[in-house]
């Protein structure tokens, strides 16, 4: 019987060996910045409000137990000690989202993810550059890297305004280009039809052998970043990077405001509920480092399994993941 069970690693001992390679670049990398490496906990009392990020719930039977969720992302806990005085400070984590499998999916995986103190999202633009050209080099030639806005990636690649447009007209745009909406889609909402556009028509476009960053999102997307309303239009200060149409590292200039945020994770709940989803509760302890005083920073996230995979030239997470979860 314990022969025909598959026990074996899905990816090569080469593949593990290029993951500790890289973990040492990476380390190395931190360490010459002055760039504190911390750790947070996977098990909170508290969720990720965001409508399309799905939480593993738990429940814990100890003093003071009750409701769990195994984080999405180490945010939360990274900015109350950025509140606490820490300083500069990056990890390399597991994180876990319900429902995500498939070739660049797991539900469990490595998030790495750093703050800087001082610096804009563009200011990281540029230090995420560097280190993911630190981590390839030997592995990938890359040529030089692209910044886009988001308008002007519409512009470019669709010859649209998404500042300008209303549902009506990404919607026949959509539909225009063969793009059929999901199940449940919030169809008189603008922004899931603008992420329909991005996924099927720009996004692979993006990152043809070297980097592309997106920056300066509509504020309907901007998440956890500042909005700059002395932009015309405003815009949400964050980024993305993509490399061979796959999306890497999600950046912001951070929110310091703990009643702004308060309010966005507010609306969340109500998004939630509108697509019948179940609300969480409010990270409380994140709200009161905020209103504590969160230092002026950015910080990025960047999925280190998916560049593991782009290091090797895979199409698939299987190939550098020792056991995915179809053999975990």
């Amino acid at each position: 019987m314990s022969e025909s069970v598959d026990w074996r690693p899905a990816c090569s001992l080469d593949a593990l060996r290029l993951r500790a390679e890289l973990l040492g670049r990476l380390r190395a990398f931190f360490a010459e910045r002055g760039v504190l490496e911390v750790d947070t906990p996977a098990l909170s009392a508290a969720a990720v409000s965001d409508p399309q990020l799905a939480s593993f719930a738990t429940h814990f039977n100890g003093p003071d137990g009750g409701p769990r969720w195994l984080q999405t992302s180490p945010e939360f806990a990274m900015k109350r000690l950025l509140a606490a005085g820490s300083g500069c400070i990056w990890q390399l984590c597991k994180v876990f989202r319900d429902g995500e499998a498939g070739r660049r999916h797991n539900p469990e995986f490595s998030l790495l993810e750093w703050y800087r103190l001082g610096f804009d999202h563009h200011r990281l633009m540029d230090e995420v550059a560097e280190l993911v050209h630190t981590l390839l080099a030997g592995r990938r030639r890359l040529g030089d890297v692209e910044k886009l806005s988001y308008r002007e990636a519409f512009l470019r690649h669709l010859g649209l305004d998404p500042f300008a447009i209303g549902v009506a007209e990404a919607r026949a745009a959509c539909l225009a280009q063969g793009i059929v909406p999901p199940p449940g889609m919030p169809e008189a909402v603008l922004d899931p039809w603008l992420d329909l556009l991005l996924s099927h028509r720009i996004e692979p476009q993006l990152g043809r052998e070297r980097l592309t960053f997106l920056y300066d999102y509509p504020p309907s997307q901007a998440a956890l970043a500042r909005i700059r309303v002395e932009d015309s239009p405003a815009v949400g200060s964050r980024f993305e990077l993509y490399l061979d149409g796959v999306e890497l590292a999600n950046g912001f200039h951070e929110l310091g405001d703990a009643a702004e945020q308060r309010a966005r994770f507010l609306a969340d709940n109500g998004q939630r509920r509108a697509l019948g989803l179940t609300p969480v509760p409010l990270d409380e302890r994140f709200l009161a480092a905020l209103a504590h005083g969160l230092p002026d920073c950015a910080g990025v996230a960047l999925g280190f399994d998916r560049l593991l995979m782009l290091a090797q030239g895979a199409s698939s997470l299987d190939a550098v993941l020792a056991f995915p979860q179809a053999r975990a």
